[in-house]
């Protein structure tokens, strides 16, 4: 027998233990997108996830595989749907799990050294706040611009161009300063341009005397010129003197407004992008791609109050987060919120508990995590844990952590992990059937009790699917499909059970990969 067979005598339509990563589970998937079953979530969600209308900030160490993923899936889609149930008072959510970009930024500046944690000491609180302002940027720009980025575009309504163009004037500059500081698709400001075409932005009166005087500053020094080459009849000697010298003293004006305009301005532009460049160092944008963008903003805009271009200045992020709240309240949002996850899987990380500390302590700031309608919801692996609690009292006095949601162990008891199957059980019957019980499919030698506490062996969901799977799996392979064994016996089950509690073990002990 194999085990479609099996699962096809029980009207199941999918195998609800195959899933060991949440991000490629149709299985949870179903189960966020459906109706929530009772069991489904852990008993730990409704804290960290708090009250939506007021995002908070909640911090959670698990093990791999005790479902961190999964919860932040669970949040965002339980955030889809109260948008959708207020579409007047959304939260905007900043996906921060892809840590590879920001990671691979510093190592770019700072890395080829003999000590391999130099680029993640480089780590400040500002580079990850730019990071997040320019996944936010995207989101927001892909939307009025109808594209379609790697991230979902952000639901700005139906007609967010209208709304962006109704905006107050200093919000219209405000969504174009955002863009051309942050927008990391654009590679050589012709982003910019289309923003302000978008939003109707006329350029400032000082530019357009700038580019009055160098379209039209050659006509005075030409018309004298013409009066100095062919004075008439009136014109003695000397007036033809004076004209010469006007005509020299307008040329020389006019030269001055060129050299200022098109050497002197592109300079100092240049070299304020390198500032910003260098102060960025978690975003991808190139100095001459800033430059192009800044072209093109209000002069007034170009200051250190505004741009981040002061060495680990944060004030200008926080002004760029407000900038980005007041933005977003125009479409409908009143609050953001940044899930934290996949700490671990970077590249350059590979699991290292040194480098995710060197990543992840920055965030641990009370003025970052307690913003006025910001939360943060970090999903951290046990390994920082251990570290955290090695940290110094200035250190917990800074981070606050009385004040954000602390679950200090993300578990699962063998009654949770029963639960947790049985609803993934009846998420992969077929449409009309009755609901079954894990307990059904074990013969009845088997107490739900034998089930429980195999599963409490496990500790985590992703080890009690792999136990599951493996338990059907062993009894499918040992009978034929003329025999009709459709329910497993506790000999396959106590067998399956010490090996995967072996396993288990020696995973805990670091002896085996998985």
């Amino acid at each position: 027998m194999n085990v479609s067979q099996f699962f096809d005598h029980w009207s199941i339509i999918e195998n609800p233990f195959r899933g060991e990563e949440a991000r490629h589970d149709d299985v949870l998937e179903r189960l966020n997108h459906g109706v929530t079953r009772p069991g489904s979530m852990h008993s730990d969600f409704e804290k960290i996830l708090g009250e939506l209308s007021r995002p908070s900030t909640s911090i959670v160490f698990g093990e791999k595989g005790s479902g961190k993923t999964a919860i932040r899936l669970q949040i965002a889609d339980r955030l889809a749907a109260y948008n959708r149930e207020h579409p007047d008072s959304k939260i905007f959510v900043i996906d921060y799990d892809d840590l590879n970009q920001p990671v691979a930024e510093l190592n770019e500046r700072f890395g080829g050294g003999k000590d391999e944690l130099t680029p993640f000491k480089k780590f400040r609180l500002v580079d990850h706040m730019d990071a997040m302002l320019a996944i936010a940027t995207d989101r927001v720009v892909a939307a009025l611009f109808g594209e379609s980025p790697d991230r979902p575009a952000a639901d700005l309504g139906g007609e967010p161009v209208k709304v962006a163009r109704r905006m107050a004037a200093p919000l219209r500059h405000d969504l174009l300063l955002l863009q051309a500081v942050y927008d990391p698709a654009d590679t050589d400001g012709s982003r910019t341009s289309k923003m302000r075409r978008l939003l109707r932005i006329a350029p400032a009166r000082s530019e357009v005397l700038w580019r009055l005087a160098v379209g039209g500053g050659w006509i005075p020094a030409a018309g004298m010129l013409f009066v100095w080459l062919f004075p008439g009849q009136t014109a003695g000697g000397f007036m033809r003197d004076v004209f010469g010298v006007l005509f020299l003293l307008l040329l020389l004006a006019y030269l001055g407004v060129l050299g200022k305009r098109l050497i002197w301005d592109r300079i100092a532009l240049r070299r304020l992008a390198r500032r910003v460049h260098e102060e960025m160092r978690t975003t991808p944008r190139t100095p001459e791609a800033i430059a192009a963008s800044l072209a093109q903003i209000d002069p007034a805009s170009r200051s250190h109050s505004v741009l981040p271009m002061s060495e680990g200045a944060d004030e200008p992020r926080y002004a760029m987060f407000e900038r980005l709240r007041r933005v977003l309240a125009r479409f409908g949002y009143r609050g953001l919120l940044v899930l934290v996850d996949r700490v671990d899987e970077p590249t350059l990380v590979n699991g290292d508990p040194d480098k995710m500390r060197e990543i992840i302590w920055p965030l641990l700031n009370n003025k970052f995590l307690q913003q006025e309608r910001f939360g943060v919801k970090l999903l951290l692996p046990l390994e920082l844990r251990h570290a955290l609690f090695k940290e110094s009292a200035s250190f917990f006095q800074e981070a606050r952590l009385d004040k954000q949601g602390f679950i200090e162990r993300l578990t699962w008891t063998g009654p949770m992990l029963y639960d947790l199957c049985n609803a993934r059980l009846n998420a992969c019957r077929a449409e009309g059937a009755d609901p079954i019980s894990l307990i059904d499919l074990f013969d009845d030698d088997v107490s739900r009790q034998d089930v429980v506490d195999a599963l409490d062996q496990m500790h985590q969901p992703r080890d009690a699917f792999k136990f599951l799977y493996r338990c059907f799996n062993e009894h499918c392979s040992n009978v034929t499909a003329e025999e009709e064994a459709w329910r497993v016996p506790k000999l396959v089950l106590d067998s399956v059970r010490k090996i995967e509690s072996d396993r288990v073990q020696q995973l805990y002990r670091g002896i085996t990969p998985a």
